[in-house]
């Protein structure tokens, strides 16, 4: 058997360490649109923001975790370091990064001919790329 995809996207789930930075950094700095808070089981609330077909979901546990994942992207350790959203205008996302003062972990740089990439790192320190092809 093989699996059956209703649904176009992927939706990730991001447990915030400072839930208000992440907000205002998934929000404000990378624009991505707020859909809704959503009152988790188990206390906390998830923060879900669209982008295309995925949903980004920022949670606030209440009680927070425990620890924290180990940041510092792909060389950190092993496990999901980073994901991407592509965009058509990379360059404008990543002044608007700077200008907020979100750390630039990779400036805007030409990976192969036709794509080019630069990574934000989030107030809790994930790694999200972002992708534009010509």
């Amino acid at each position: 058997m093989s699996i059956k995809i209703k649904k176009p996207a992927i939706d990730i789930g991001i447990v915030a360490r400072d839930i208000d930075a992440m907000l205002s950094f998934y929000g404000e700095v990378i624009g991505l649109e707020f859909e809704a808070a959503i009152p988790m089981p188990g206390g906390g609330t998830m923060n879900r923001f669209k982008v295309g077909d995925s949903v980004i979901k920022v949670i606030e546990l209440d009680p927070a975790a425990p620890a924290d994942a180990v940041p510092g992207g792909i060389r950190a350790a092993s496990g999901y370091r980073y994901w991407t959203i592509t965009v058509a205008n990379l360059q404008a996302c990543v002044q608007q990064a700077t200008a907020a003062g979100a750390k630039i972990v990779v400036p805007v740089k030409v990976v192969r001919p036709g794509i080019t990439i630069a990574i934000i790192a989030d107030p809790d320190g994930n790694w999200v790329e972002l992708l534009q092809t010509d």
